[in-house]
Formats: structure tokens, C-alpha cells, sequence
């Protein structure tokens, strides 16, 4: 099969396509012929850093969309041949992957697998986001940050779904502001955001501030919060050293942290993450929240695929067409 890889750390010159041998699936694991592989920053963090990236050589990718190849030990909810989207720990840039079963899915009802491969990193970490890390409630108001990409994409209109009272983001460009504003936000600030988020509420603060980015970026955030808001916390883009907060920064509006990585959820509580994503993915068919690809490339254009995510140009979601 074909696939890429890399053989040491850097930019996204390191990618290289391979023939490699097809994986074969476990106990309790699936093999997927796949059709499409999402492009995620988590990738990027892999090729210039490591980051989840246990021994080199390395095939990354997190998410795909797919026909069923070969059915493990153990493995009867699903059917060779069954299209399927599917949540990896890597592997995914890659022609065949295998993946766990639990955290493989039927492509829901009225998605073709273009559609599909959108799915299965993005939308469980937004609806998560939303619904159960960030808890928002109707009326309540929430600030994202990076809400161009393709989280941001879902949560504005997940938010929007929820009845939120307002729905604010933050991008790094005019033209990111606008695909916001189309995907459920009220107003969208490019850069700096504290005062105006300040300004917006009436000096009130936001209920939930969702940040991706840390260091600088995640305190300003903090700042943001209303009395008795909350804090999520999904990434590190920044590359900020690792943050602490306490009681003296929480105490004095009762406002609060937590934390949440999809990969992390999928490796320590699979039960968990596949009622999750069934729920979200239940919006997806609903009609209730889309993400729109706005730039595809073939495997062998990898490289490309992470310059321009790498840029901080894009919007939307970014995919790799495999066999599809």
C-alpha cells in the first residue's frame, strides 16, 4: 500500500510517500480501505515535534473515512465492505489503516464519504466542547478561539444550535472573520480580544471561553470570564511551556478550568467517546451543523496539505483524498 511518513522531525519537507505493508487488524480491531484522511494540527505537532508519536518511522493522521477491509477477534457490529468513519491513534495518511472497533462508526445516514471524513476528530471534539466539557446553557455566551478552522467551524454553529445568548470568536485575519460570521458567530475580533470581549458584554465577560492555543492567548481568555464562567482548555498551538493556575486566579469570580483531548479520551475511556460521538454525530445528520472542506489534496501532496495549515491561512477542513 502506499502511505506517508516521516523519519525525523521538521518541517513539511520531512513527509515522504512510502510502500508499505498493509496493517492487519487485532483482537477487537478493524482494517479500513481508506477513501479520505483528515488534515488536523494534531498532525502537524506530530511531524515537527512528536507530539503522541511513539517510535520512528511514523504514519500520521487521526481520522478517515472508509469501506471496512478485514474484521478482527471479537468484532461483529460490523461488516466487510461497510463504509465507516473512524478515529485512529495514527496511521491514517495511508491507503489501509487499522483502528480500534470502538472507535470505528457506520458513516451516518445521507453523508457520502467525502462528507464523512470530516467527522470523526472534529465534530465529538466540538459537540464535547459545547455540550458536555463546556456545559452551555440557552443563553449563555461563549468565546472561541481559532473559530475559522474546522472546530471553530462546528462550534459556532453547535453553539448557535444551543440557543447560546451570544457567540464570539477569534481569528487572526479579515477573511477568517467572514467564514466565521457565515458558521453561527454574532461577532468575530481579529487578534487581540480582551478589551473588546469586555466592551461587547457590557463589562459582563463571557460563560465559556474555549481555547486551543494556551500561553498568553489561554490567560487573556481566563480574563474574559464572567462570574462563574468557564474555562476550556483543548490545545497547545502557542508552544507555551505548560501553565498552572490556582486558587488566587479562580477564586475571586468562582470561575473555573478543565481540559479536554479527543485522542486522549479515545485511548483512556472508548465507552465514553463512542456515546459521545454518536450524539454528535446524530447533529451531523440532523443537518444541524456542517463542516465544509475548502481544500483537498491527493496522499502525495501531504506536504502541501500542512503548508497550507501550517500558514494559518485556512479555514474550514482540510483533507487528503486517498481513494476516494
Amino acid at each position: 500500500m502506499r502511505a506517508v511518513e516521516f523519519l525525523e522531525y521538521g518541517g513539511p519537507e520531512v513527509l515522504r510517500l512510502v510502500t508499505a505493508e498493509a496493517p492487519e487488524p487485532g483482537p477487537g480491531q478493524v482494517s479500513i480501505d481508506v477513501a479520505y484522511a483528515g488534515v488536523n494540527f494534531a498532525d502537524l505537532k506530530a511531524r515537527e515535534d512528536g507530539y503522541r508519536v511513539p517510535a520512528l518511522p511514523y504514519v500520521p493522521g487521526v481520522e478517515v473515512s472508509g469501506r471496512v477491509r478485514a474484521l478482527g477477534a471479537g468484532v461483529t457490529d460490523l461488516a466487510v465492505g461497510q463504509e465507516v468513519v473512524a478515529l485512529t491513534q495514527g496511521g491514517a495518511y495511508a491507503e489501509v489503516v487499522a483502528a480500534e472497533a470502538t472507535s470505528v462508526f457506520p458513516v451516518p445516514a445521507g453523508l457520502d464519504l467525502r462528507t464523512a471524513a470530516t467527522l470523526p476528530a472534529v465534530l465529538p471534539t466540538a459537540y464535547a466542547l459545547v455540550h458536555t466539557v463546556g456545559r452551555l446553557q440557552s443563553g449563555e455566551s461563549v468565546l472561541v478561539q481559532g473559530a475559522a478552522g474546522g472546530i471553530g467551524t462546528a462550534v459556532g454553529q453547535l453553539a448557535r444550535a444551543a440557543d447560546a445568548g451570544a457567540v464570539y470568536g477569534v481569528v487572526s485575519s479579515a477573511a477568517k472573520a467572514a467564514h466565521a460570521k457565515r458558521h453561527g458567530y454574532d461577532e468575530v475580533f481579529v487578534g487581540a480580544f480582551r478589551e473588546p470581549v469586555r466592551e461587547a458584554t457590557g463589562g459582563r465577560g463571557v460563560d465559556l471561553v474555549l481555547d486551543p492555543v494556551g500561553g498568553d492567548t489561554l490567560r487573556a481568555g481566563l480574563a474574559s470570564l464572567a462570574v462563574f464562567g468557564r474555562l476550556v482548555s483543548f490545545g497547545n498551538a502557542s508552544g507555551a511551556e505548560p501553565w498552572s493556575v490556582g486558587q488566587a486566579e479562580l477564586a475571586p469570580l468562582g470561575v473555573s478550568v478543565a481540559g479536554f483531548s479527543i485522542l486522549t479520551l479515545a485511548a483512556g475511556a472508548p465507552d465514553t467517546l463512542r456515546r459521545l460521538s454518536q450524539q454528535a454525530f446524530a447533529k451531523a445528520a440532523e443537518g444541524a451543523v456542517t463542516l465544509p472542506v475548502t481544500a483537498e489534496f491527493a496522499l502525495a501532496d501531504a506536504a502541501e496539505a500542512h503548508r497550507l495549515m501550517g500558514g494559518r491561512s485556512s479555514t474550514g477542513k482540510l483533507l487528503l483524498r486517498v481513494a476516494g
